[in-house]
């Protein structure tokens, strides 16, 4: 509960509200009658007011008669138009234009009424201006005691909400409709933690007017000036459909100034008329990428996984279990997982059971270099989908152990297509990376092979093999935007191996998508997703930093580490070569990747038996053969062709 400079509090201001609310709801009968007796009292003051006004003073004789005798008529029509509108159960606490509407037809409908019944009865007639003053007295004090108490209370509050502790000063970026909208909600919301001091709007047209008695201070580009001069905290973006390169103008404008960022998703632009302040949600990574972000039609993906059996290895890692949630959302015949990590496959398999108790769901503990074990597997299941996601995937850590990378990453994934093709699998997916283009890695290198692997086996079986590359996934296991919020969680430093580096991004719903549509869709043997133009690594650390609040290089460190074993500065995800066959189809690119060379069974043979005795070098070597455009960050003396 926010609690206030001079001692009082949000609730305290509430009770008053909800008394009076309260003792008016028990007696509607009694609340119409005073509300009509006020109007009454009103329109006969307005009358008087306006035949002293036309005659600057006392009237005439005849004049004043002229009122005596008309006065009961307009208390009768006036009254009777404001019941017939409904305007004697009026709502103090949420008056808005539309009610104004109905009070200013209200009373015009009685002042054509009361002439008419004038010349029809040949009442005395008061002077048209008498008449045209009195109809915008009446309107006018009508309005402002029905109106008044609303606008008192809700200047009130929020000048309240201005003083309390804990309350923080907020700008309202986009002065449509979305942040009209945002702000009413904000304004008659009691437990509402931001103060919004004003608008900034790209529409010069706006700059100077008010909403909703907030101004609208200027451009997007003054918010820096601006934040400074109100000490705003937060910024609220009101703008649903803004660009991503808008955001991330915004965030850069706002880099030095240690503010936090909420936004309306697109997602509720439907809702129009019920925007809210729950519906805020803060600004993220995912939300940085330099382009819109991709959605993949879900009737479509639901067409191809409704009914089929599917098998999931690597199951319990971030991609493997996400295609598990959402295979699972598509009421598969039967669901299979498989992976080494027990713990994970457990809690993920419970997950699963708890929101869909009606999938048949199977966890199998198995390790993807025992081929009987994957033998046994596919008979017993006998899999129509097969999504091969177990690898091992950490960089530095294969640099130190090239045996392990190939024997799960290479053999693991050759052990997993045999029994594709052995149980007759109608199609099998394998999840790559951008890293397997030109390998500086063992990692890379291995999963370049592996594309090699089941593009071999592709010649010779009924199975359709599809290898789709990943770039970067932002939130999953072990990427860069999860390590950086531990590490501002932490007090800093962000650690960035250098001011270069770049990477291509995409979030886990883009990953899940292009895995189910491009895997099973027929899209051909090599997809990527169209993932627009590489990121910088420093900008994105800047970017969460800036997110949490705070002020790169002032509040969090920036400390650049230099580049590990194996990691590129740049990465590709088309070679030369594959470029030259690539189409773009529903924002997959498709490629078709060289032939595997002819001795390539007699290399993959050597390579494994390097691999299963230990010899790093021969691993090296052998890899360097069959990867010509692998450049290993170490190499031993021995392994030099």
């Amino acid at each position: 509960m926010a609690q206030y400079l001079d001692g009082g509090t949000l609730s305290a201001l509430e009770t008053p509200e909800k008394q009076w609310a309260t003792s008016h709801a028990c007696s509607p009968r009694l609340r119409s009658l005073l509300v009509l007796s006020v109007d009454a009292v009103l329109t006969a003051g307005a009358l008087y007011a306006a035949m002293l006004l036309r005659f600057e003073g006392l009237p005439p004789a005849r004049w004043q008669a002229a009122v005596t005798h008309g006065l009961p008529l307009l208390l009768t029509v006036r009254l009777a138009m404001l019941v017939w509108f409904g305007l004697h159960r009026w709502s103090f606490q949420r008056p808005g234009l539309s009610e104004a509407g109905r009070l200013i037809a209200a009373n015009t409908v009685a002042a054509i009424a009361i002439e008419a019944l004038r010349s029809l009865f040949f009442f005395d007639r008061l002077p048209r201006s008498v008449v045209a003053i009195e109809f915008l007295f009446t309107t006018a004090l009508m309005g402002a005691y029905r109106f008044a108490p609303r606008l008192v209370r809700q200047w009130h509050l929020d000048h309240r909400r201005s003083r309390a502790w804990g309350t923080q000063w907020a700008l309202v970026v986009g002065a449509g409709s979305a942040g009209d909208l945002l702000l009413r909600d904000l304004l008659r919301n009691p437990h509402s933690p931001w103060h919004v001091v004003g608008f900034v709007d790209d529409d010069r047209a706006k700059h100077g007017t008010h909403l909703n008695g907030k101004p609208v201070l200027g451009p997007i580009d003054a918010l820096p000036e601006l934040v400074s001069k109100h000490h705003v905290t937060q910024v609220l973006i009101a703008i649903p459909h803004l660009r991503p390169e808008r955001i991330q103008h915004i965030l850069t404008l706002c880099r030095h100034q240690g503010v936090r960022f909420k936004f309306i998703p697109a997602s509720f632009v439907y809702l129009d008329q019920r925007i809210t302040s729950a519906m805020l949600h803060d600004l993220s990574p995912e939300h940085l990428l330099p382009r819109e972000a991709i959605t993949f039609d879900r009737e479509e993906v639901r067409g191809l996984v409704t009914g089929r059996r599917v098998l999931v290895t690597g199951g319990a890692g971030s991609i493997g279990g996400e295609i598990a949630r959402q295979v699972a959302e598509h009421a598969p015949a039967s669901l299979v997982l498989v992976d080494i990590n027990e713990n994970e496959l457990y809690l993920l398999v419970r997950q699963l059971q708890e929101r869909h108790p009606q999938l048949r769901v199977s966890a199998l503990v198995g390790d993807i270099r025992d081929l009987d074990r994957m033998m046994r597997v596919g008979k017993e299941h006998a899999p129509e989908y097969v999504f091969h996601a177990a690898a091992h995937k950490h960089v530095p850590l294969m640099e130190d152990a090239p045996e392990e990378a190939i024997k799960n990453n290479v053999f693991g994934t050759l052990n997993v297509a045999l029994m594709a093709d052995a149980c007759g699998v109608e199609r099998f997916v394998l999840i790559s990376t951008d890293k397997a283009v030109h390998p500086t890695s063992v990692m890379g290198a291995s999963k370049r092979l592996a594309e090699m692997v089941i593009r071999d086996l592709a010649t010779r079986s009924r199975t359709t093999f599809t290898a789709v590359r990943f770039g970067n996934v932002l939130g999953s296991a072990g990427s860069v935007v999860p390590l950086f919020k531990q590490q501002i969680q932490r007090g800093g430093p962000v650690t960035v191996t250098h001011p270069d580096c770049t990477r291509y991004f995409m979030t886990i719903p883009e990953a899940v998508g292009l895995v189910m549509l491009a895997g099973l869709g027929g899209y051909g043997e090599l997809c990527i997703l169209d993932m627009g133009a590489p990121v910088r690594i420093a900008e994105l650390a800047e970017n969460t930093i800036s997110l949490a609040g705070l002020v790169p290089g002032r509040d969090i460190s920036i400390v650049y580490t230099g580049l590990r074993p194996g990691e590129k500065l740049v990465e590709t995800l088309l070679s030369e070569e594959e470029e030259r066959t690539q189409q773009v189809r529903n924002h997959i690119k498709v490629a078709r990747s060289p032939a595997p060379p002819l001795d390539f069974q007699l290399r993959l043979k050597r390579l494994e038996r390097a691999a299963r005795s230990g010899d790093t070098p021969g691993v090296i070597r052998t890899l360097r053969v069959l990867i010509p455009t692998y450049t290993p960050a170490r190499q031993p003396a021995d392994a030099r062709t």
